[in-house]
C-alpha cells in the first residue's frame, strides 16, 4: 500500500460571495505525480494557496506525514518540504543563478560571512543532478524561460523538498523544453519526492502522472488512476458535460478584403512581412519561440516601431498606427499574449477594466456615463459568461479564464472590426476554449476578422481558414484550408 504523504480532509474556503472550496478532500502519495485539473474557477489555485500557507483562513484538516499541520506562513511550507514552482517564475533577474538557488539560505563561514566558494561548488552540483551546465556565475536575466524553470527546481531541491507543486509549468516552453522538463519530473518521481501537477494539457497530463483529481465548482469530483482514464472522462468530469467537438462549424465565404499589411521589416525581427485579411476570416498565425509572430503583431498594432512597412484598412493604404489609441481609432485592436502584464489592470474592478478602452478612443469623452457603462458591462458579463459576483468585481481575484474573457469583452468594446489575438487561449481549461472558440465564429459571423497567433498546432488546424507560417523573421507560406495540416505547418515552421 502506498504511503501518503499529504493529505487533505474536508477543506472549505469562502470569499465574500463565492464558495471557493466545498468539502474537499484528497491525497498526495509520496513519489507519486498527482495531476489537478479542473475548469477556471474550479478552485485549483485556492486549493495551493492554502497547501503553501499563502491563504490561512480556511475550514477542514491538512496532515503532512501523518500529523495535523496549520500552515500560516509560505516559510512554513518550505521547512516542511512543500516547494512551489508558479506560473509566473518568482526567480530575481538581477543576480546570479547561485544566488537564486540559496536566497536567504546560503552557506556561511564561522566568521559569517557567505563562504562563496562553497555557494557555487553547490549550486554546480545540484544543477548537475538536473542535466543543466550553466556557470552559477550566470545572471539569470540571460536564461532561457526553461532554463529559468530549472533553476526553480533546483532551488526547491536544496529545500529538501518532499513536495514540488509544478503550476502549468510548460506554458511558456518550447516542444523541446518541454522533453527536458518530462525527464526532470521523472527523476524527481524516482527519487521518492511527490509532485502536484496543475494543467490544462491532457497530453502532458496522460504522460506524467499516476492519478488524476477533478475539481469542479470547488468541489472534488473525483481521483482515477491515469492508467485507467481517457480524456473524454477527464473533460466529462471537469466541465459536467460532454463536449462533443471543440471546433466549432464554420460557414466561411471569403469576402472583401478589410486589411492588408506590405514590406513590414524590423531588422533583425522579421523582414518583408506582407499579409491581407478578409471579412469573416479567421487567419492563423503559426511559427516555434523566435520566429517573429508577436513582434510582427505588436508593430501592426503601433504597440512596438518598426522600420517600414504600412497597412491598408477597408481599401485605403496608410502608415503604421503611432500608438495602440491610434490603431483602435483605425479599426485595429489586439488580445496581447500575457494577460496580467499588459491586458489587465487586476485591482480594477471587471467594469473598468472592460470600459477602459472607450479611453484609448480619441473621439469618445473622459466622462463615463455610469447608467451605460452598467448596461453595456452587465450585456459582456452575461454574453460572454463571465464568472464574477458582480461587475465591481477585482479582476485579481477572478480565474484565469474569467480574466480572458474581460479581455475579449474590452477589445469587443470598442469599435474596432479587425481583432488580433495573441495566444486566445493560453492558461484556460479545455471547457473556457471551447466557449471561446464558439465566440471567435459569432464575431466572425457578425463581420469582425480575426488574426489568431496561437502556439498550439491543432488549435491553428481547428479555427484557420488560412494560416500564416513564420520562420526566423519570415514568411514561408500562407495555406488555405484544405493544405493547413499538421505535417505541412510544422514542416514549414522548422524550415525542414
Amino acid at each position: 500500500m502506498s504511503e501518503i504523504l499529504f493529505q487533505l480532509e474536508h477543506i472549505t474556503k469562502e470569499f465574500p460571495g463565492v464558495l471557493a472550496l466545498n468539502d474537499v478532500s484528497l491525497d498526495i502519495q509520496r513519489g507519486e505525480v498527482l495531476a489537478l485539473v479542473g475548469e477556471n474557477g474550479a478552485g485549483k489555485s485556492t486549493l495551493i494557496k492554502l497547501m503553501t500557507g499563502a491563504l490561512t483562513d480556511w475550514q477542514g484538516e491538512m496532515l503532512f506525514e501523518g500529523k495535523p499541520i496549520r500552515i500560516a506562513h509560505p516559510y512554513e511550507a518550505q521547512k516542511l518540504g512543500i516547494a512551489t514552482i508558479y506560473q509566473e517564475l518568482t526567480l530575481c533577474s538581477n543576480v546570479t543563478v547561485a544566488d537564486n538557488i540559496y536566497l536567504g539560505r546560503e552557506p556561511k563561514k564561522k566568521n559569517g560571512l557567505i563562504d562563496w566558494k562553497k555557494l557555487y561548488r553547490d549550486a554546480t552540483d545540484i544543477l548537475a543532478e538536473l542535466g543543466v551546465h550553466i556557470p552559477p556565475t550566470t545572471e539569470v536575466s540571460r536564461l532561457s524561460v526553461a532554463t529559468q524553470q530549472l533553476v526553480e527546481i533546483a532551488r526547491a531541491l536544496t529545500m529538501k523538498a518532499k513536495l514540488i507543486i509544478m503550476d502549468e509549468p510548460t506554458s511558456s516552453l518550447s516542444k523541446g523544453e518541454v522533453e527536458i522538463l518530462y525527464g526532470i519530473v521523472k527523476r524527481l518521481k524516482e527519487r521518492g519526492i511527490s509532485i502536484l501537477y496543475i494543467s490544462h494539457k491532457f497530453d502532458e497530463v496522460f504522460a506524467l502522472s499516476d492519478r488524476i483529481s477533478i475539481l469542479r465548482d470547488g468541489c472534488h469530483i473525483a481521483t482515477v488512476n491515469t492508467a485507467e482514464s481517457n480524456v473524454d472522462d477527464i473533460i466529462k468530469m471537469m466541465v459536467g458535460r460532454e463536449i462533443t467537438t471543440m471546433w466549432p462549424n464554420r460557414a466561411y465565404e471569403k469576402g472583401e478584403q478589410v486589411f492588408a499589411v506590405r514590406n513590414l521589416t524590423r531588422k533583425g525581427t522579421f523582414e518583408n512581412i506582407g499579409w491581407d485579411l478578409h471579412k469573416g476570416e479567421i487567419l492563423g498565425i503559426y511559427g516555434l519561440v523566435g520566429a517573429g509572430r508577436t513582434e510582427m503583431a505588436r508593430a501592426v498594432c503601433g504597440i512596438d516601431s518598426a522600420d517600414s512597412g504600412e497597412i491598408c484598412v477597408d481599401g485605403k493604404w496608410q502608415a503604421l498606427p503611432k500608438s495602440a489609441g491610434d490603431a483602435i481609432t483605425k479599426g485595429i485592436v489586439m488580445l496581447p499574449e500575457d494577460r496580467k502584464e499588459e491586458g489587465l489592470l487586476l485591482r480594477m474592478s471587471v467594469a473598468a477594466n472592460i470600459s477602459m478602452s472607450k479611453m484609448l478612443e480619441k473621439s469618445q469623452p473622459l466622462v463615463v456615463n455610469a447608467k451605460q457603462e452598467r448596461q453595456y458591462v452587465d450585456s459582456f458579463i452575461d454574453s460572454l459568461h463571465i464568472r464574477t459576483p458582480s461587475r465591481n468585481q477585482l479582476v485579481n481575484n477572478l480565474s484565469g479564464g474569467n480574466q480572458q474573457k474581460v479581455v475579449v469583452a474590452k477589445l469587443m468594446n470598442t469599435q474596432s472590426h479587425i481583432l488580433i489575438f495573441d495566444e486566445p487561449t493560453r492558461g484556460i481549461d479545455v471547457g473556457a476554449k471551447s466557449e471561446i472558440y464558439d465566440l471567435m465564429n459569432q464575431l466572425t459571423e457578425q463581420g469582425y476578422s480575426i488574426v489568431m497567433i496561437s502556439s498550439e498546432l491543432p488549435e491553428i488546424v481547428g479555427m484557420s481558414d488560412r494560416v500564416i507560417v513564420m520562420f526566423e523573421g519570415k514568411i514561408m507560406a500562407i495555406l488555405n484550408k484544405e493544405e493547413a495540416n499538421a505535417e505541412s505547418i510544422v514542416t514549414l515552421a522548422t524550415s525542414s
